[in-house]
């Protein structure tokens, strides 16, 4: 006997196709879209932006735990620079997290068990510094986190409350991993959440693209950086203008 609670497998989801049939990319967000997921959260009124372990370690090809060479991140970090110099011309506020670890023990011992290659992310170390090509700001925060979810540790949510934003973009790395924990912490903390899809990165374009499918099927709205820019308040004309990006040093 069939549950009821399930569908069964001849309800098709755009009537073409019964559940557990591979479905293109398009007539897979037009499915979801049927069942009620995918709707946009849209922007509230005073945006701020976390940028998740865009460090050395993440955006040099050079680290195990790096791009590969051949589809580096520096496009992703030049978009996120875009944002965070928009960011800035508005007085709105701005963030930044990196992985580092202790010598001793530590929390996230069963963590690194699981990526040794975490290890490399050493407190002080080079690998553990953002990018330079972010232009980090003194009055910015940049926090050590040892997990993956910015929320985790950092004191992002009472930042977020003392700064009076009620919505989050997020960029950085990797899409499948820290960014995707904190798109996630930052819904449950009940903000508004906002992926700019070209200021995100993974090593693979597989788990790319998935998650940025699924964080817009559920928990954020994945949007191009234009419509990002769009949705910001106008600048104040007597801002400063932004400095020019700074090229990556040499490993």
């Amino acid at each position: 006997m069939s549950d009821p609670a399930r569908p069964n497998d001849s309800v098709h989801l755009n009537g073409s196709a019964p559940l557990g049939t591979p479905l293109p990319p398009a007539d897979l967000g037009e499915a979801f879209r049927q069942r009620g997921l995918g709707a946009s959260s849209g922007f509230g009124v005073r945006p701020a932006v976390i940028v998740v372990d865009f460090s050395l370690g993440f955006t040099d090809p050079a680290s195990p735990l790096g791009a590969p060479a051949d589809a580096p991140y520096d496009d992703a970090l030049l978009a996120t620079r875009t944002l965070l110099d928009a960011m800035r011309l508005r007085e709105l506020p701005v963030a930044f997290t990196t992985v580092s670890y202790p010598d001793g023990p530590h929390e996230a011992a069963h963590f690194l068990a699981k990526v040794p290659s975490l290890a490399l992310l050493r407190d002080g170390s080079r690998w553990a510094q953002l990018d330079p090509r972010l232009g980090a700001r003194p009055a910015e925060p940049v926090w050590i986190k040892r997990f993956a979810s910015a929320f985790f540790g950092p004191p992002l949510h009472e930042w977020l409350r003392a700064q009076r934003a009620d919505t989050l973009i997020v960029c950085g790395a990797t899409t499948s991993g820290c960014v995707r924990a904190t798109v996630v912490d930052g819904l449950q903390h009940g903000y508004r959440v906002i992926v700019p899809r070209s200021c995100v990165a993974d090593r693979a374009e597989s788990p790319h693209q998935a998650s940025l499918f699924d964080m817009n099927a559920k928990y954020a709205d994945v949007l191009s950086l234009e419509d990002v820019l769009a949705q910001l308040p106008s600048p104040d004309p007597a801002a400063a203008p932004p400095t020019s990006p700074t090229p990556l040093e040499t490993p």
